[in-house]
């Protein structure tokens, strides 16, 4: 049986970065891979025939494109990606891959060098959050909002009390 299509496909939107930034993407997360380097049939605005147009790629197991579009628009906070992370040692890796500008960093979000912001979250803090008692939640939100990278042993203390 053939698992069926992700139907909805995000878009990112690069100057001329698509490709690589893809190939950096993939490079962080198991089940990734470039599926598809397309290349401008003809000219367009911000580029010439030839030149990479979309990239088709997938990031633990999720469909995405990157399309150089040029310089008209640019990524903001109002959309970011989240990573759920199964422990430190993997909070700690994909946020030093991912955080190039320090200044955006608060409560598990990074800004990375293509300005996509992400969010680096602990499993923990996931559950927590959700299926913690309500004093519980208290604790733990409180411990995040304090917090530029989340902190696994922190969180889980402050969830004990």
């Amino acid at each position: 049986m053939t698992a069926p299509r992700q139907k909805i496909i995000p878009c990112l939107w690069f100057d001329k970065q698509a490709e690589e930034a893809a190939r950096f993407y993939v490079s962080l997360l198991p089940d990734s891979r470039i599926d598809e380097v397309q290349t401008a049939p003809g000219n367009y605005p911000s580029g010439k025939a030839g030149d990479v147009l979309l990239v088709e790629f997938t990031l633990a197991g999720q469909r995405y494109t990157a399309l150089n579009g040029g310089p008209y628009f640019n990524f903001n906070e109002a959309i970011s990606l989240q990573i759920e992370c199964e422990d430190q040692a993997e909070v700690d890796r994909l946020w030093a891959a991912l955080s190039a500008v320090p200044e955006s960093e608060q409560c598990g979000w990074v800004k990375d060098r293509y300005g996509l912001s992400w969010q680096i979250t602990p499993r923990i803090l996931t559950e927590l959050m959700a299926d913690g008692a309500p004093d519980v939640k208290v604790r733990v939100f409180n411990a995040m909002m304090q917090m530029k990278k989340l902190d696994v042993a922190a969180i889980e203390a402050a969830a004990r009390g």
